[in-house]
């Protein structure tokens, strides 16, 4: 077979849903909520741009379960039904054209920048590593009873999800998220059922999904978005998190995408700090995606249906990481920023126009945290929401400085409002 007719293929999940192709779009923060928390409809054109753009399934951004913790401003928060006109408008854009959109629902735990939620919260109280801490405050440890609230929204809100017309959820176990903190022994260090041990570490990613199971049935995927490992000393690690690949698929989950990383150690975008992990193999590397030896040892664990996200560069990368039988799904992500149609493209034969870069201001500190490459990037998808074209070439160190000015100027609004607070 040619390389675009293996990603042509279609593959059903083991619940009977068709995916009309292998091409699975990631998840990447649009921001692109209203301040109550609402979709907009530049997110409805963004994500029907893609729609049209031929992908076969499609993966939101972060939506948040709780408007008091958002993991960064402009976040689509979905607690109740207040909204639903919205999202049902978001839905009906994003699976046109025979696409799979299924809804990424996350709560950001400790990874929240300061002055964005009144406080931060995680399994227990372990601050950021030191040169961080001027960004992320130490987070206040959860109580056992707002754990349970937590799961319960996640199940309220993938409930939300299928009523809006979306066609799956996504758990975001990845990534340094709360999921993934509780995963965590660095992150969790917790002596009650919630933790201790890795089985009571898994239990709070297990309850959720129970919960979002009840809550939209048998026959609605449901996915996860899961880590490799941390790649932080006395972190999540790989022979954990194939043990909660197994758990996962003796509970029923869908669809798993193995991606990597926090934000302390972001491996998900090819940055590894080197005294934290390992650096990328080369054998890796000439694969293209970065997590693909991991998922060769999960293929081999369980046999649920496997997406890679991260590192592919060509049309051939791509159809070999299907045909190995590693994956089922090829995962690309920030190309889709840079290219909407990338997925029509390379269903007619035809390679990547744009080679996805490292994004670097320049400034050494804020370059080895990464977080560039989540600032810069949305503010391509909001030049699509817009019904604009992409700048690939647009300067990090400008989104750097505009970035920077709004957070200012964010800060200098809220400050009033807290003095009349208190």
């Amino acid at each position: 077979m040619t390389p675009q007719a293996v990603l042509a293929q279609p593959f059903t999940l083991p619940n009977g849903v068709v995916v009309k192709n292998r091409l699975f779009k990631s998840a990447m923060s649009e921001a692109l909520g209203t301040r109550a928390g609402a979709a907009t409809p530049e997110l409805a054109t963004l994500y029907g741009a893609w729609a049209h753009g031929g992908i076969g399934l499609c993966v939101t951004g972060n939506v948040m379960i709780d408007r008091r913790a958002l993991g960064e401003p402009g976040n689509v928060v979905i607690e109740s039904d207040a909204h639903l006109a919205e999202l049902t408008a978001w839905a009906q854009a994003a699976t046109r054209n025979g696409t799979q959109c299924w809804v990424q629902l996350n709560h950001p735990g400790k990874q929240a920048p300061k002055g964005l939620n009144k406080e931060n919260v995680s399994p227990s109280a372990v601050p950021f590593r030191p040169e961080m801490q001027a960004f992320f405050p130490t987070p206040r440890e959860l109580t056992d009873a707002e754990v349970r609230d937590i799961i319960a929204r996640f199940g309220r809100a993938a409930g939300i999800v299928k009523q809006a017309g979306f066609t799956g959820v996504q758990i975001h176990g990845a990534h340094g998220y709360l999921v993934s903190q509780f995963l965590s022994p660095h992150h969790n260090r917790r002596t009650d059922d919630w933790g201790g041990t890795p089985e009571k570490r898994r239990h709070f990613v297990l309850a959720v999904l129970k919960a979002m199971r009840e809550a939209v049935g048998p026959s609605f995927p449901i996915g996860i978005k899961l880590n490799s490992a941390d790649f932080q000393r006395g972190g999540f690690t790989e022979e954990e998190s194939l043990d909660t690949i197994r758990a996962l698929a003796d509970a029923g989950i869908d669809l798993i995408e193995i991606s990597g990383g926090t934000y302390e150690a972001p491996a998900m975008t090819g940055v590894k700090a080197k005294s934290k992990g390992e650096p990328v193999k080369d054998s890796t590397r000439q694969r293209e995606a970065y997590f693909l030896a991991f998922a060769e040892k999960a293929r081999q664990a369980v046999k649920v249906p496997l997406v890679v996200t991260g590192g592919f560069r060509s049309l051939e990368g791509m159809a070999e990481a299907i045909t190995s039988g590693a994956v089922d799904f090829v995962g690309i992500a920030r190309s889709l920023a840079l290219e909407p149609d990338l997925p029509r493209r390379l269903l007619a034969g035809q390679q990547p126009v744009h080679t996805v870069r490292p994004i670097k201001t320049g400034i050494g500190f804020i370059d080895k945290m990464g977080l560039m490459e989540v600032t810069w990037y949305t503010g391509q998808l909001k030049r699509i929401g817009k019904g604009e074209t992409p700048k690939p070439n647009e300067s990090a160190l400008w989104v750097f400085m505009k970035f920077m000015g709004k957070q200012m100027g964010l800060g200098r609004k809220k400050k009033p409002t807290r003095l009349r607070a208190s």
